[in-house]
């Protein structure tokens, strides 16, 4: 699994829209598409916010 299935599956298992986590993350709705289709990946300073977002470690 890359990470963008990844971020995917962690939305989906949220119930949130790409629109509704893109503003939680401050980024747009095609920036949270691109790291999910795997055309971009969250910049380091996303990491963190993505992973209290998700509940989850960035191990």
């Amino acid at each position: 699994m890359n990470i963008g299935e990844k971020l995917y599956e962690l939305r989906k298992g949220k119930n949130l829209s790409q629109e509704e986590v893109a503003d939680k993350l401050n980024v747009t709705r095609q920036t949270i598409s691109k790291w999910e289709t795997n055309q971009s990946t969250p910049d380091f300073d996303k990491i963190k916010p993505l992973c209290e977002l998700y509940e989850i470690t960035a191990d």
